[in-house]
């Protein structure tokens, strides 16, 4: 890419979005395209195509997505499966309407089998059933990178599909309801932690910066222990979805937007799509190869906070696919390595959240 080439980043105020608008600006990149939602919404098609006559951008970044964790993802299946499409299908259909010269799709590892043999290859892709809480999300990923790897086909185009592993990282979502493992994790056991130290300012802080179901910091004590016991959430004990046994890989957002854009600047669709007949799996796995249950994250994320309650597991609650890893092989020889460790990253983490809250 050109340092002066325009650029539009999709989603660039989202967990991935922003990591990569900063990288970008980092490495001298100049003509950066950014909206907001309220300013260009991605489900509406004839709004995206005008945004694309008006700005006409040279390379294009899909990092806008409806996400959520394994609550979100059971509850809201109708929303991931469309809203996802819809954002798809608008921005990759006018990237190619209007010549973009090449585009990053981001996806996810859920588009793999629940029962994928692990560390999972990029050719496990569709070789047996989804994990059936996340499938609508998974099915809308999986029909992205198959948009992007068709255009490649029939028309030679230059849009290259990655599948990030779990995230987490500055600007993440950290909605009770709606927000991956990681970073509601972290948020429950820090209000868990003001609670039991019966610190009610700090409540009320986090609070009002993110109202839970509609309740803030300037509801009542009773009214606020109310909707957080919902959530596990109380003054003795904080309590966590399923077994804690589940396997997780988790990537520093920064790191992966690194990786993106390593990608757009050293990869191309030839590099990836093989010398098969059958052209396929062409994308490309982001994560670290590592691994770590969700117990221990807990524990990481009690000792990082200095948690002195009890931290109990529901095992009557879901706990999703038990082991999710990426084979990272592709990635390495395509020359990107992680470097930021999970215990680090946690640190990291909360120390950005206590920034966030005061």
């Amino acid at each position: 890419m050109e340092k002066n080439a325009k650029i539009y980043v999709a989603g660039h105020h989202g967990l991935v979005g922003s990591a990569i608008w900063n990288n970008l600006k980092s490495k001298g990149y100049t003509s950066l395209i950014g909206r907001t939602h309220s300013e260009l919404d991605l489900l509406d098609g004839v709004a995206v195509r005008n945004f694309f006559d008006k700005e006409r951008p040279e390379y294009v970044f899909l990092a806008a997505a409806y996400v959520g964790g394994i609550m979100a993802n059971s509850k809201y299946r109708a929303d991931f499966i469309y809203r996802n499409l819809q954002i798809q299908q608008n921005v990759i259909g006018e990237s190619f309407r209007h010549n973009v010269k090449k585009l990053l799709f981001l996806g996810s590892t859920c588009i793999y089998p629940r029962d994928a043999e692990q560390p999972m290859k990029e050719d496990a892709l569709l070789t047996s059933p989804l994990e059936y809480t996340n499938e609508p999300y998974a099915i809308a990923k999986i029909a992205g990178l198959k948009m992007c790897e068709s255009f490649n086909l029939q028309y030679g185009t230059n849009y290259i599909a990655v599948m990030p592993t779990n995230l987490y990282g500055p600007n993440d979502n950290f909605d009770l309801e709606r927000s991956h493992v990681l970073p509601a994790m972290i948020r429950k056991i820090h209000l868990g932690k003001c609670l039991y130290e019966g610190n009610w300012p700090a409540v009320r802080r986090d609070m009002d910066l993110r109202p839970v179901e509609g309740i803030n910091g300037k509801n009542t004590n009773d009214e606020i222990l109310f909707v957080l016991n919902k959530y596990g959430i109380n003054s003795d004990k904080v309590e966590l979805w399923g077994t804690g046994k589940p396997l997780r890989e988790f990537l520093w957002s920064e790191e992966m937007a690194d990786a993106s854009v390593f990608v757009m600047e050293h990869v191309n669709f030839d590099d990836v799509k093989g010398d098969k007949a059958d052209i396929r799996n062409c994308h490309i796995n982001i994560g670290t190869g590592k691994e770590v249950s969700i117990r221990e994250l807990a524990e990481m994320i009690v000792n990082a906070i200095g948690y002195k309650g009890k931290l109990v597991f529901d095992p009557q609650k879901p706990d999703g696919t038990m082991r999710k890893l990426t084979d990272v092989s592709k990635l390495h020889r395509l020359g990107w390595h992680h470097k930021i460790e999970i215990d680090d990253g946690v640190k990291r983490m909360y120390d950005w959240y206590l920034q966030s809250v005061k």
